[in-house]
């Protein structure tokens, strides 16, 4: 059997392929869009796997909403992170909407009933096609033998070397691509909201092309967060989780803040840097705030200097709970792409917490999550998803959740 297959589309998949067919069996394929015909390189197959997976190399009827590439680096046979970049803005957001209510419908039995905002619409502020483009204030990469900045193939351990960064603003795309660093090295790069720009390789900073190992060396950057009147300022690693869209901090504790509403004790689990806990007790809230990285733990104990009602935990959030945290009013829950699960849920429920808030990167896992509160008591009042994550198939969704 020759490696190349022509292919009619179907819907999209969570991953960022969409799914086809070949004699019987389900292919998943990449660089396509639902509806299309194309002609497709089989990256992975053998007569004895489940399913398999291509590459679109030939678009022989092409989707309305297909466009010249945002990032053609990431196209068939490329670096991973840009699967989406083929696609217009309204149809990436069209395809995560598909992802989400298949989600809801196979996981969780219920319909997904919000949508998919762009950033700007979740700001109150117009859209424009470069909207897509430039965002991103964090990335990562490794060096290549030569000391390149690199990214690995889709599904592989190569690794080539990056000309060009569109996602990444202007100044980062230049220090990633122009640089030079350690061979072999792990790359962090950050641009705060303040303009500073911090890079570090394999953990240690570097600075004007060498490792600067000084124990006071800078590697933290400045972070000032926005909603309404109200600004907040962050001190965070420039290796450390932060959020990587620019305006999705505004955006993120804007939607917490409205969704808890009065309530005056309120946890936030995996709470990170202190993102949505400092806001969160601001205002005079109590609030616990748990985190099991150390360094997250030590950021947000930082950033929570000045906001005596917040206290930081670093501790497993599963554990602590269990062991009892005392009756909550609300729980913001941040969990990890893989979701809250089970056991976690369980203990949450123990707090008994009228409102859950809860704040999710993949679908899938917040469907299955959104089945597990059920069980719990805890019914889905609203969810909706905003676009952080454009040019890629990843998708934030904040949904409340009121117990019965």
């Amino acid at each position: 059997m020759t490696d190349l297959v022509e292919l009619e589309i179907e819907a999209p998949a969570h991953g960022g392929h969409c799914v086809a067919r070949h004699e019987g069996r389900v292919v998943f394929v990449r660089h396509t869009l639902p509806g299309e015909t194309v002609r497709a390189r089989l990256t992975e197959s053998g007569d004895d796997a489940r399913f398999w997976r291509a590459d679109a190399v030939e678009v022989v009827e092409a989707s309305r909403d297909r466009v010249d590439s945002a990032w053609p680096e990431a196209g068939p046979g490329g670096v991973g992170g840009g699967e989406l970049a083929h696609v217009s803005l309204a149809g990436q957001r069209a395809w995560k909407l598909s992802v989400l209510r298949e989600s809801f419908e196979r996981f969780a039995g219920r319909a997904y009933e919000g949508d998919v905002l762009p950033v700007p619409a979740a700001l109150g502020r117009a859209e424009d096609e470069s909207s897509g483009l430039r965002y991103r204030t964090r990335v990562t990469a490794v060096a290549d033998g030569e000391g390149r900045a690199s990214m690995h193939l889709h599904r592989s351990r190569e690794t080539r070397p990056l000309a060009s960064m569109p996602l990444a603003s202007a100044a980062l795309e230049e220090a990633l691509v122009s640089g030079r660093f350690p061979a072999r090295s792990r790359i962090a790069m950050a641009e705060s909201s303040t303009g500073e720009l911090r890079v570090v390789a394999d953990g240690v900073p570097w600075r004007a092309g060498k490792l600067d190992r000084r124990p006071n060396a800078p590697r933290a950057v400045t972070e000032t967060v926005s909603v309404g009147e109200r600004t907040w300022t962050f001190r965070v690693d420039a290796a450390g989780f932060w959020q990587v869209h620019r305006d999705a901090p505004a955006v993120l504790v804007s939607e917490v803040l409205d969704r808890v509403g009065d309530a005056e004790r309120v946890a936030d689990l995996y709470s990170g840097a202190g993102l949505l806990s400092v806001p969160l007790a601001d205002s005079g809230r109590e609030v616990i705030a748990i985190e099991s990285d150390a360094d997250g733990a030590r950021a947000a104990r930082r950033n929570a200097h000045e906001t005596p009602s917040l206290r930081v935990i670093h501790a497993d959030v599963r554990n602590t709970l269990a062991e009892g945290i005392g009756t909550l009013d609300a729980v913001v829950l941040d969990p990890p792409r893989s979701g809250a699960g089970g056991a976690t849920i369980a203990a949450l429920a123990g707090t008994e917490a009228q409102r859950i808030v809860y704040v999710a990167c993949d679908p899938v896992a917040l469907a299955r999550d959104v089945a597990l509160l059920a069980q719990h008591g805890y019914e889905l009042e609203n969810a909706q998803a905003i676009d952080l994550f454009p040019m890629t198939h990843h998708v934030e969704t904040l949904a409340t959740f009121e117990r019965r």
